[in-house]
């Protein structure tokens, strides 16, 4: 929709962001942020490292939103935070798309991905494919294989959250679920945004670093911000430092959804019935929200999938869904890049993961563990560079405990050098009997691990999973993803060795 100066002047003013204003009249037939995207009549919005010469081959902009005044003559609006503002400004000029869905929100520091999808294809079952998914991995915002994309973010900036929200609600989806990254609370992304129900899955510290969360309780700060925003809220009763995340979640909620195993205190509750490599048996107990109870088949291997499907079927109770969709989602659910195994005769099993910090790496190489428990762990890991800086510690921490050797290799190093992140990784390592190998190219590293592997062990890769590129100096090089490496070193030796 058009922007015109009464709408702007009301949005800022409202949200109290506005300083100054032009006197004049103006409309705009446009919005963005970035130069080269800009179109006739666009209102530009200011943002980052900005500088005032990007404006000259810039043709078509004729208003200007920026935290201070530029030396342009073009009406300005000076805002005390642009990120806020873009937001606002995002949502109005995509007409509001919120407004036509039901939105659910997941935020953890593992997790996220897994919940989001079984929530996602649930509720595909029960609207009969009209449900939306905004996640680590895809962005779906309809039901033709053109409405997919790959996630750059976990969640985007504002523009392009609204912007994607508008095609949900153009294409006739009624759901969305979505991801919710501290970094969204952070950077402001999802600034006036609300949500019918959101959940808490867990918190363990990532995301600390110079460009990130200064430190671990401004991390978990932001995380709960999603309760501010969440109508009703669903808290995974088995998280580390539960009492503060209740507290908060107590103060605009009477009622909180917890949840846990059957022996852990939670109010909807599960018990698992077996795990195997490529499924896993559950049965969730009765409660008010009587669509949940009964037993189910997961797509998915490992307790701490079962816990993430619980937080599913709650939201998705939540949503309206029933029994039947909710059986028939976790049965069917797959996520791109997550606990995919591969057997391989003589040479083990290869677990392919996105795996990525603590938590998720520890709980990835127990299962992997308990389900081989006479050979040898072997682990594929880099860290990505220029961002959560603290998960280096953490993987040299994760390997010394869990695993007999380590392959560090390259992730998305982006700016720094591959080597030195994975020399601060081996810092951390401190079992002197874990065999630590080197090896910068990840594609040799994984063939590496894969031939040293014997018919007993497990090789874990962790980090990229389906990923399509790697983030090398701010360019995104074309890769093929740890997966499809897994499966062409079966092709390449397919003399010797064959899929089980």
């Amino acid at each position: 929709m058009k922007l015109t100066s009464k709408t702007i002047e009301q949005l800022l003013s409202s949200h109290n962001l506005l300083v100054s204003q032009p006197v004049t009249y103006h409309e705009f037939s446009f919005l963005h942020y970035d130069t080269r995207q800009v179109e006739p009549e666009t209102l530009f919005v200011v943002k980052g490292a900005f500088r005032p010469e990007y404006l000259e081959n810039a043709q078509g902009i004729t208003g200007i939103v920026s935290e201070n005044q530029l030396p342009v003559d073009l009406p300005q609006w000076q805002v005390t935070n642009v990120q806020k503002a873009l937001s606002l400004l995002s949502m109005a000029f995509f007409d509001y798309p919120q407004k036509k869905l039901w939105i659910g929100a997941f935020t953890g520091t593992k997790g996220k991905t897994t919940a989001a999808y079984m929530t996602y294809n649930i509720l595909k079952a029960a609207t009969d494919n009209h449900t939306a998914l905004f996640s680590t991995v895809d962005r779906i915002t309809g039901p033709k294989a053109s409405d997919r994309k790959k996630s750059d973010l976990t969640t985007p900036e504002s523009y392009e959250l609204f912007k994607d929200m508008r095609r949900v609600v153009d294409n006739g989806m009624t759901h969305l679920i979505m991801e919710v990254s501290s970094q969204a609370y952070l950077k402001q992304r999802v600034y006036g945004l609300r949500y019918q129900v959101g959940a808490f899955l867990n918190i363990s510290p990532d995301h600390i670093g110079p460009n990130e969360h200064p430190n671990f309780e401004d991390y978990l700060a932001h995380k709960l911000m999603l309760f501010d925003h969440s109508d009703k809220v669903i808290v995974n009763a088995e998280s580390d430092h539960l009492s503060e995340i209740v507290t908060h979640a107590k103060k605009g909620h009477d009622k909180i959804y917890t949840y846990s195993n059957a022996e852990k205190g939670g109010e909807y509750t599960f018990t698992s019935q077996s795990s195997a490599i490529h499924e896993s048996q559950l049965t969730v107990q009765a409660s008010d929200l009587s669509e949940m109870a009964g037993a189910y088949r997961l797509n998915l291997p490992g307790d701490f999938n079962e816990s993430n499907a619980l937080a599913a079927l709650i939201m998705a109770a939540l949503a309206g869904a029933k029994h039947e969709a909710m059986v028939k989602g976790l049965d069917t659910v797959f996520i791109p890049g997550r606990m995919l195994s591969l057997p391989i005769s003589n040479h083990g099993v290869a677990f392919v993961d996105y795996a990525h910090n603590y938590a998720s790496m520890h709980a990835l190489l127990k299962f992997a563990q308990s389900q081989y428990p006479d050979g040898k762990v072997i682990v594929v890991v880099g860290s990505p560079g220029n961002k959560g800086v603290s998960r280096r510690a953490d993987f040299g921490r994760v390997v010394s405990e869990l695993a007999d050797v380590v392959y560090l290799t390259a992730d998305d190093p982006q700016f720094e050098s591959p080597k030195t992140i994975a020399d601060e990784i081996a810092a951390h390592i401190n079992n002197p009997r874990l065999d630590v190998h080197f090896e910068m190219d990840r594609i040799a590293a994984i063939n590496q691990a894969l031939l040293a592997a014997r018919d007993n062990d497990i090789v874990i890769v962790a980090g990229k999973g389906e990923d399509p590129y790697q983030k090398v100096n701010g360019v995104d090089e074309p890769y093929i993803g740890d997966y499809a490496v897994v499966k062409n070193f079966v092709a390449t030796h397919q003399g010797s060795l064959t899929i089980n």
